[in-house]
């Protein structure tokens, strides 16, 4: 009556054994560590920066336990905080252009346990350290954008339609054309209607000009400032994630600010630095009208910049950005079929497609510059001569010294550029220390919590009160192992809804105990009381346990940041809970008193 076939009690051992694999990486702790990642495209991570970055220790007489390419990155580990500070202030030095050097903690969990993917979940900011950020979104800046696009298109397009306009300007959010005959301002003001569906058009008339005035319609306004905070949302995310910071947050905090914090990290100026990776492309054509020598002596035209190209020859590239990487709807790595060179092949819109095929038709034989724009200076990729009109959409820029800087440039050109300015408005910095302090105190709170529990249970139920402490043990077993499978983070929110979910987990087994007792006054027998209890107990908890879900699932779909890890734990904890106080106990009792076949009395 009261006996598992052997397939269960196999079940719970290897789900045992499993938990406690997943659950170990929790207790090694973490090392600190100094992580060096290339900034720039031009740059990688190779096993010739490692043996560089290991020397440059040694020379030093700075001890490290390890030191690895991991990635994109170099990752140093060593005994103390001390070493790491020194470590880092040294490879600072060395490694001040182009690389990143930052401070980390790594897991110190054995490979073995690496090698079959048992990780430590990871830690939040409140738990571990980091830095918080609260950055403002320059909205402004996105329909300025947004306009300053429409203007260039309208230009591009009135002289294709040969609709002739006196003049174009724009004055912040409002572009003014200006015609000389009212029959040519109708006819552009129907064009625009048809092809400028974002913009609102007015007329004005004055002497001798007669004026037509286009502003973005507020439902386009809206739409672009949504856009563009999510597009920065997006870009962050993947810089970010680039430099392997673990469990980054990132999200938005009402309609035109963006929450960023970033465990782990402690150096502000390099977090800062991390936000501001982002890169594009611009397209300008070659000045080669004036002289590159006086350009050489710093006479540069005003209409010009003074470039280097990879070659080392100087070159003279006009500011007017004839094409931006806005336009860019994907970019991969590849190869150019003719040269075998390293390349990448971009996507354009429909609208950018256009724009480059009249720049690459108006200037067929002239030398046209793709400028890759990272951390606010630009790099001459390439500088090709135009031999005939570029249509369709698909760019191949080659002049890549590798298949992986191909790779880099790529990646940074998906990522995209920040569709608006962000101002950090507020910046806070968690320390180690505070973070160490939170753990202990959130760790202590569970164990007390558990321990007044375990007593209560095993001075009220005896013998089945144990069997309930043994279930409630491996519920916080199963619990940590599943959260740390799933690689979540912890905060302190989570800390307590585990701490709520034992409290809880304990529900069911006072209920099958209270139903076990009850069967026993009514007379039954030891055998069939344990039986009725667990049968008859099971719709109880079942119920209770699924109301409480729903009530986690609308926190999760309701809340946001630390209440949404709350609403995760106490989810994951429910079904736990359910499998340890049901199957787990039940084992318990059956190993113990399932195989007597006359029993007359049972502890509890």
């Amino acid at each position: 009556m009261n006996r598992f076939p052997l397939w269960k009690y196999l079940l719970i051992a290897i789900v045992l054994l499993v938990s406690i694999i997943y659950t170990l990486p929790n207790f090694y702790g973490e090392v600190p560590a100094v992580q060096i990642s290339p900034t720039r495209a031009a740059y990688k991570a190779d096993n010739l920066l490692l043996k560089e970055v290991e020397d440059e220790l040694n020379a030093a007489h700075i001890t490290y336990s390890s030191a690895a390419l991991t990635g994109d990155s170099i990752k140093v580990r060593f005994a103390d905080t001390d070493l790491q500070l020194k470590a880092e202030s040294v490879l600072q030095t060395r490694f001040r252009d182009g690389y990143s050097v930052a401070l980390n903690l790594l897991s110190a969990s054995p490979a073995w346990l690496t090698a079959i993917g048992a990780k430590p979940m990871y830690l939040g900011l409140d738990l571990r350290g980091g830095v918080h950020f609260l950055l403002q979104v320059d909205m402004q800046a996105a329909l300025d954008k947004a306009v300053e696009r429409n203007t260039g298109d309208l230009r591009s397009q009135l002289r294709e339609q040969n609709l002739h306009y006196s003049g174009i300007n724009r004055d912040h959010q409002t572009i003014t054309i200006h015609f000389s005959d009212p029959a040519t301002r109708a006819q552009a003001s129907q064009y625009m209607s048809k092809n400028f569906s974002d913009l609102l058009l007015s007329e004005q008339d004055a002497p001798g000009d007669y004026i037509l005035q286009a502003n973005l319609k507020l439902a386009t306004q809206k739409h672009l400032e949504e856009s563009a905070i999510q597009q920065n949302i997006t870009t962050l995310r993947n810089r970010v994630n680039e430099l392997g910071v673990a469990e980054p947050i990132i999200q938005q905090q009402g309609p035109d600010r963006v929450v960023v914090e970033l465990p782990g990290v402690q150096d502000t100026a390099k977090a800062k630095e991390i936000l501001g990776r982002t890169a594009t492309l611009e397209v300008r054509l070659v000045d080669e009208n004036h002289d590159i020598a006086a350009a050489l002596q710093g006479q540069v035209p005003y209409d010009d910049e003074l470039y280097t190209e990879r070659n080392g020859r100087p070159l003279l590239v006009k500011k007017s950005v004839a094409l931006t990487g806005d336009y860019i709807t994907d970019a991969s790595p590849g190869f150019d079929q003719q040269t075998g060179q390293a390349a990448v092949h971009i996507n354009l819109d429909a609208r950018g497609a256009r724009i480059f095929s009249d720049v690459t038709r108006d200037n067929v034989g002239k030398r046209m510059a793709i400028l890759l724009i990272e951390k606010g200076k630009g790099e001459v990729i390439t500088a090709p001569v135009i031999r005939e009109e570029i249509d369709g959409g698909r760019v191949q820029i080659t002049g890549m010294e590798s298949a992986q800087e191909a790779s880099d440039v790529a990646l940074l050109l998906r990522a995209g550029a920040l569709a608006a300015p962000m101002d950090i408005i507020e910046e806070r910095t968690v320390g180690p220390s505070l973070g160490v302090d939170n753990i202990e105190k959130g760790f202590h709170s569970n164990l007390w919590g558990f321990v007044a529990v375990a007593v209560f249970m095993i001075f009220y139920y005896r013998v089945f009160g144990i069997f309930s402490t043994v279930a409630l043990s491996v519920n916080g077993l199963f619990l940590v192992a599943l959260l740390s499978m799933m690689q979540a983070t912890l905060t302190l929110p989570g800390l307590a809804g585990i701490a709520l979910t034992l409290g809880m987990a304990i529900d069911a087994n006072v209920l099958i105990n209270e139903r076990i007792r009850e069967e026993l006054r009514n007379g039954n027998s030891p055998q069939a009381a344990i039986h009725a209890g667990y049968d008859r107990a099971w719709g109880t908890i079942l119920d209770s346990n699924i109301t409480t879900f729903i009530a986690g699932i609308a926190l999760f779909w309701l809340g946001s940041g630390p209440v949404r890890g709350f609403a995760v734990v106490l989810c994951l904890g429910i079904l736990t809970s359910m499998f340890s106080s049901v199957t787990v106990s039940r084992a318990l009792v059956n190993l113990t008193y399932g195989r007597r076949v006359r029993l007359a009395h049972v502890s509890i």
